[in-house]
């Protein structure tokens, strides 16, 4: 491969080509730089750089389905809109027999992962989760299950009263794979106190995930953005993220996630640019050096945008998520589920190699 350094015409930028190409991390600057830069296609060299590194031509997908088992939720952040109270007529919270049926109908369709997320509901024991790993496990044991993100992790300690360390200890037990990234929404606090102001903090956060990589899980994580952050925010969030990479090596992608707020309790005056989200994805390739994966997901950005971010360091653009709510309740304008063929199209039309896979980038038989 060609020095990527060659290419790049914009000076600064050849620094930290030269910086990537040497093996050195870049800095807190070398961040804040590139999220303002207007040289987009050199800074896209710069993180395909990394990305071929890591992936080559290969774009990932996957084929699952999103088990959203409670919206009733004690946090009923600002930026949700799909969370509701007890006693609202559109709560809900799935039995197992329902969690059973819908994963049994999914397993029919061909899905190789199930995806869990879901309100802090008060009413549901920890029973309940443990219950609900297994009997999905029990439809195809060898269905990989990515459950609960950390703030749920905190929840379930608190809510049992037991050490967080004994709640991954069981649900590894029941059949958790792996962890999903949400909760980290930016640890910036005066964004998170907006957002956010009952969820966990941002350390919390770091600490849940520390403690499931100790425990051998590997995790995502995320960054919601388009919420009135800072260049400064956003470089604090990733330098964050990559500090604890360095110490577990338990993340294995980075997921930006841009905010909808249509039907949310934020005002939505923030509006990111193509320009901004494309900084935002291949700075966060070159910053986060030591995360194997970088993942656009197409329900968030779109068809179009999907395929332009493989060229600025993303190397996976989800999956086919059946029955996905949250994002949807939020305003996003995005089919609710895609197919198979749907995504190998997004990533062979932007020129890519599609791999089939699940959320542990294991081999998947076609």
């Amino acid at each position: 491969m060609s020095a990527v350094s060659e290419s790049v015409s914009n000076p600064d930028l050849r620094r930290i080509a030269e910086k990537v190409e040497s093996g050195t991390p870049v800095d807190r600057s070398d961040a804040e730089l590139m999220l303002r830069t207007p040289d987009i296609l050199d800074l896209g060299s710069i993180a395909t750089h990394i990305r071929r590194h890591w992936n080559g031509q290969t774009t990932y997908y996957s084929v699952n389905m999103n088990l959203n088992y409670t919206n009733i939720c004690i946090l009923r952040c600002p930026l949700c809109a799909y969370s509701c109270n007890a006693g609202d007529k559109e709560a809900f919270a799935l039995s197992l027999d329902e969690i059973e049926d819908r994963v049994e109908q999914a397993v029919a369709n061909g899905i190789d992962e199930v995806h869990i997320v879901g309100g802090l509901n008060p009413e549901l024991s920890f029973d309940y989760y443990q219950a609900m790993i297994r009997r999905i496990k029990s439809v195809r044991p060898d269905l990989f299950v990515v459950a609960f993100t950390a703030v749920e992790y905190d929840f379930f300690s608190r809510m049992a009263d037991i050490p967080l360390s004994e709640v991954f200890d069981r649900l590894i037990q029941a059949g958790v794979d792996a962890l999903p990234g949400g909760g980290a929404e930016i640890f910036a606090p005066k964004i998170r106190e907006k957002i956010a102001p009952n969820k966990i903090s941002g350390d919390r956060w770091l600490e849940v995930m520390r403690t499931a990589h100790e425990k051998g899980l590997k995790t995502n994580a995320t960054l919601l953005y388009n919420q009135h952050e800072s260049a400064e925010d956003i470089v604090d969030h990733l330098f964050r993220l990559r500090d604890l990479q360095d110490q577990t090596q338990g993340f294995k992608t980075f997921v930006p996630l841009r905010f909808h707020g249509e039907n949310t309790r934020i005002d939505e005056s923030a509006r990111s640019s193509g320009y901004g989200d494309v900084r935002l994805y291949a700075t966060a390739r070159i910053v986060l050096h030591n995360f194997p994966h970088v993942k656009a997901l197409w329900m968030y950005l779109g068809e179009k945008v999907a395929q332009v971010m493989q060229h600025f360091g993303a190397d996976d653009i989800g999956a086919t998520y059946h029955y996905e709510k949250v994002v949807h309740a939020a305003g996003a304008s995005t089919a609710d589920r895609g197919s198979e063929a749907f995504l190998r199209r997004i990533i062979e039309n932007a020129g890519f190699d599609p791999r089939r896979t699940n959320a542990g980038y294991g081999q998947i038989r076609n």
